[in-house]
């Protein structure tokens, strides 16, 4: 019978380098899909309890999707498992672009790395036939030259995933590269990469994929392709004058995907840039600014016009109708850079109250060379102007530095300086909270993070969805998760029963009150969310709805499983349950994990969007951990959940 999954994952021991096939039976891939599921499964039952992040007990997974070469649309993504070194937390970091159908081109649907090499090494797989390759003159080469090197002496098809020098330096917020650029970047999986001293994996396959019905597949896509094409009549300079609308209007309507789907398209993720601002989304002045701070006269140079008009070409990533991607031309050093998403921009940008594009477009393409995640080298960089402000760092301390809100020139020699480890940026290579430990001085007050890892660009306290899941999650400070303004776009209660439906007016400060509906709506984003990443998918072709992109009759059709939407449900359900499992396994306490104080509004702003609002984390962790029979007051799973789910 054809599978959508290759039914076999490679183990590579590089302590002994000694790679072993293994297959993997049937019910596991009935149980958690492949992708972030199967990842799960394997580090949960195979990892000791306690295993150093950099040590080499620790195990680093490459998992493609169930769904990946199927047929479907908008699976392409790959996820990266690992135990944190940033969080001491399940970590998983997740990436677009050509390297997941390679995983199973080369016959696997995950590669998996223990031990620790005692130099370094590269692994070559060759359809289906793996071999480890010394990169002693690869080592010290940035993600591009490494991946360039690479093609060159592999072919142009070979896909390639790769740490730059900040991975090799175990900076904890570094991640890993691929398509020159597309970086993994969450969770800090890039330093446990280089502490295994890998510096990248090669694979050039041409295994086939199958689906079990791939007619239904075929007819599945192009119903779906039908929605993708809806044009938006607006100009980029009047998306932020929607964001004031979003502001100040009392009452909303639930958002429908399908203009964010528009917009994608069109602008790619920065076509929010000056809407997020306005609404209050966009954390500004390391959390502590408002959208008064940078205003429209302000925010102008990041107009997704001005951004749109460098790109040189569109892109998409493998099986993605949508194309958000683009390379653009920039000045100075890099001519060349990837498009930088709303995240990068924002955190580059406004959360250091740096208003010089030119200065982004480098940053971006400095960071993906250096794979280092943008997120959070921006939030350290924004804590690290806090400090010096407040007189808790000296310009003796910053090598001369005058870190300064705005002061473009001394921002980005701050950053490039953490990329390399050099000075003051060797302090701050491991992200705020380390950065606060090492310094004192009161400058924990200064520091935003969920779990030890930065948040993203989105303020909870605008959508308290976000502060639900980066404080619960058991990857804390995630934001690709759920909010409500995701479960309003994934529209799940078209097609799963028992969830709430959104009134089709509703007053926005609704969104605050904490009761049953709200904890039923964020454990919902969790579960499909979950189940999504196990199937290999994109969350922006999500937002699209459930009935549009249909996520649930793919996998029906790929696998011959004629699951209901409810029975996929709880296979997310699996997932997520087993990830804080394995949490729990690690010693880790979830409350521990709760955001900072200030992204919780515990004192409320006084002025700006988000004025007066605060978000009761507490109230709404015990709603949320009861939705998934986890214990009210610790966040812990229960025996008896365990045992129904099957989870040994």
């Amino acid at each position: 019978m054809i599978k959508p999954y290759m039914g076999k994952i490679l183990m590579v021991d590089l302590s002994s380098r000694t790679m072993t096939e293994e297959e993997i039976p049937d019910r596991v891939y009935e149980q958690y899909l492949s992708g972030m599921g199967l990842g799960a499964y394997i580090l949960y039952h195979r990892m000791p309890a306690g295993a150093d992040p950099l040590g080499p007990d620790n195990i680093l997974g490459f998992c493609s999707g169930l769904l990946t070469g199927t047929g479907s649309l908008f699976s392409g993504r790959w996820t990266l498992v690992g135990k944190s070194p940033l969080t001491g937390c399940w970590g998983d970091a997740n990436c677009g672009g050509t390297f997941s159908p390679a995983i199973k081109h080369s016959g696997y649907d995950a590669i998996f790395f223990t031990g620790i090499s005692s130099g370094p090494v590269y692994l070559y797989v060759k359809n289906g036939k793996a071999s480890l390759k010394d990169a002693a003159d690869l080592w010290g080469r940035d993600a591009v030259e490494t991946e360039e090197a690479l093609k060159k002496q592999y072919g142009p098809k070979a896909a390639v995933a790769v740490i730059g020098p900040a991975g090799e330096k175990l900076s904890l917020i570094s991640g890993v590269c691929s398509d020159k650029g597309r970086i993994a970047a969450r969770s800090g999986l890039g330093a446990v990469m280089g502490a295994k001293r890998l510096k990248a994996v090669v694979l050039d396959g041409v295994q086939r994929i199958g689906a079990r019905d791939p007619q239904a597949m075929k007819r599945l896509s192009q119903h779906c392709l039908k929605w993708i094409n809806f044009p938006l009549p607006l100009p980029g300079w009047m998306l932020g004058y929607v964001g004031a609308f979003l502001r100040i209007t009392p009452v909303v309507f639930p958002q429908d995907g399908i203009l964010y789907n528009s917009i994608l398209r069109k602008w790619g993720t920065g076509g929010m840039n000056q809407t997020s601002i306005e609404m209050g989304d966009s954390p500004l002045k390391n959390w502590d600014g408002t959208n008064r701070d940078l205003p429209m006269s302000k925010s102008r140079t990041i107009n997704p016009d001005i951004i749109r008009s460098m790109e040189i070409v569109k892109y998409h990533c493998y099986s993605c109708p949508v194309g958000c991607g683009g390379i653009c031309a920039a000045k100075g050093k890099y001519p060349h850079t990837h498009k930088p998403e709303y995240e990068s921009v924002l955190a580059l940008g406004g959360l250091c109250m740096n208003e010089d594009l030119d200065s982004i477009f480098y940053l971006n393409e400095l960071l993906n060379r250096a794979g280092m995640d943008t997120i959070s080298a921006g939030a350290t960089a924004a804590f690290a102007v806090e400090c010096y402000e407040k007189g808790i760092l000296t310009r003796e301390d910053t090598g001369g530095l005058e870190l300064k809100w705005g002061n473009t020139e001394a921002i980005v020699e701050l950053i490039r300086k953490m990329a390399n480890r050099e000075g003051i940026g060797d302090l701050l290579a491991d992200g705020s909270k380390i950065a606060a430990q090492r310094i004192g001085k009161g400058s924990e007050a200064c520091t935003v993070h969920a779990g030890g890892q930065e948040p993203a660009m989105h303020d909870g306290r605008c959508d308290p969805g976000f502060n639900v899941h980066y404080s619960l999650e058991p990857t804390p400070g995630r934001h690709t998760l759920g909010a409500h303004l995701y479960y309003e776009m994934f529209q799940l209660w078209k097609r799963v029963k028992g969830i709430p439906k959104p009134l089709p007016l509703f007053i926005k400060n609704s969104k605050f009150r904490v009761d049953g509906e709200k904890a039923r709506m964020s454990a919902a984003c969790s579960k499909f969310m979950s189940l999504a990443n196990g199937a290999g998918m994109c969350m922006f072709g999500l937002f699209v709805g459930i009935k549009r992109v249909p996520t649930f009759d793919w996998l029906n059709a790929a696998t011959g499983w004629n699951r209901t939407p409810e029975e996929y449900m709880t296979v997310g359900e699996r997932i997520q349950t087993l990830k804080q499992a394995f949490n729990v396994k690690h010693g880790v306490e979830p409350k521990n994990n709760f955001i900072s104080s200030r992204a919780l509004g515990t004192i409320p702003q006084a002025e700006g969007a988000n004025k007066g609002r605060s978000v009761d984390i507490e109230k709404l962790a015990s709603g949320y951990w009861e939705q998934f029979g986890w214990d009210a007051a610790t966040g812990k799973p229960k025996e008896e959940t365990l045992r129904k789910l099957e989870i040994q």
